[in-house]
């Protein structure tokens, strides 16, 4: 009877620790940064914004340019014409360095927005994977690897990886 009751206290503890393992949430990790990084439409991002910042430097320069030219070529001047004239190329040279430094600054805009505009469908494109990814393979949650301190879990980036199609 000692040994039944051995048995049965034993069989309750065993099926308690199965229950408790059981109950505990399945995690994993996946590298957001990476996909992201190596995501060919994201590549394919990159090169556009890259081409479309290389053609607003063009633009820069060639504005820059000009500027530095007009005051020179002002600044040369300057003691054989009237105050007038050069009160005049002043207030030009100051509207110069005034689009100029707009120039910059709404190019700089443009370029984070597009940034934006190109980046956030890439990213609910790797979220909706991942979810996609976790779910078909059991797991609670996802979390992204770039940002953990200990991550021996199983790793989801190859898979999500290979469900975006590269």
């Amino acid at each position: 009877m000692k040994q039944i009751k051995t048995l049965l206290i034993a069989a309750i503890f065993i099926f308690g620790a199965t229950q408790t393992i059981n109950a505990q949430a399945k995690t994993a990790h996946v590298d957001v940064s990476e996909i992201m990084a190596k995501m060919p439409a994201m590549l394919d991002a990159q090169k556009q914004l890259e081409k479309l910042s290389g053609t607003y430097d063009t633009d820069y320069k060639k504005m820059v340019e000009e500027y530095q030219a007009k005051l020179k070529k002002y600044e040369a001047e300057s003691a054989t014409v009237t105050d007038a004239i050069n009160g005049d190329r002043s207030k030009e040279v100051q509207d110069m360095q005034k689009r100029i430094v707009d120039f910059r600054d709404n190019a700089q805009k443009e370029l984070q927005q597009k940034e934006s505009d190109i980046v956030k469908p890439l990213m609910e494109k790797v979220r909706t994977s991942i979810q996609k990814v976790g779910k078909a393979k059991g797991f609670q949650y996802v979390l992204d690897g770039s940002t953990l301190l200990l991550a021996e879990g199983t790793d989801l980036t190859a898979d999500v990886k290979k469900d975006l199609g590269f």
